[in-house]
């Protein structure tokens, strides 16, 4: 696997080798090594969750306090899903962005979201699965949402197929509210974070 890094701090596109024959397919759908080389940290896994969405389901955009926020290391299983990261830390040079990318069982590429950057996807076709790798369990408490039909961050939804909400998402503020809230990370504290991440991967490599 390699991954490549967008116009997003924090956000990195994952494209496996895809080996195939005449049995099928086989790839290495993460492997530590290349990551951290890419990332300059590690990903410690706390938990991994799955969702299973028709088309034109979208969830998101979701994110969680910083610290210790949630990473998530997000792939599609089946089907296909148009992912969305968006740039919601507060003083960043790229607040308000987004990068997207499709994810599906065919090219299998993954997406990885630091800490503090917010995440949505919609599904493109029914039984569409996502699996997340997350390095932090969920928190009910510390997680938040924007809504994912903010005409501030004008997301860019396909206009052929349906949206379908969540009552929770729905409901969820736009960013300027949210930021009056005081609910959007910090760039600075996510940085702060990160960098301690770093700083803990440099020292299990010199064996201190």
């Amino acid at each position: 696997m390699t991954l490549a890094a967008t116009s997003i701090e924090g956000v990195w596109i994952s494209a496996p080798q895809l080996l195939q024959d005449d049995r099928g397919v086989f790839l290495e759908a993460f492997k530590a090594d290349p990551f951290i080389e890419a990332t300059g940290r590690p990903l410690s896994v706390a938990q991994v969750n799955t969702s299973v969405s028709r088309r034109g389901v979208i969830r998101g955009v979701h994110f969680a306090d910083v610290p210790p926020g949630q990473a998530k290391y997000v792939t599609c299983t089946r089907g296909a899903v148009l992912d969305i990261a968006i740039d919601i830390r507060v003083g960043s040079p790229t607040f308000g962005m987004h990068v997207t990318v499709q994810l599906d069982d065919v090219d299998r590429r993954a997406v990885f979201l630091a800490e503090g950057i917010g995440h949505a996807f919609q599904a493109l076709t029914d039984d569409a699965t996502v699996t997340y790798l997350c390095s932090t369990p969920y928190a009910p408490g510390r997680e938040h949402g924007v809504s994912p039909t903010c005409p501030e961050l004008a997301l860019p939804w396909p206009a052929d197929v349906p949206p379908v909400l969540s009552e929770k998402d729905t409901a969820a503020p736009g960013l300027s509210e949210a930021r009056k809230l005081g609910l959007l990370p910090s760039y600075d504290e996510c940085q702060r974070y990160v960098a301690s991440l770093r700083t803990s991967t440099g020292r299990l490599a010199s064996g201190q």
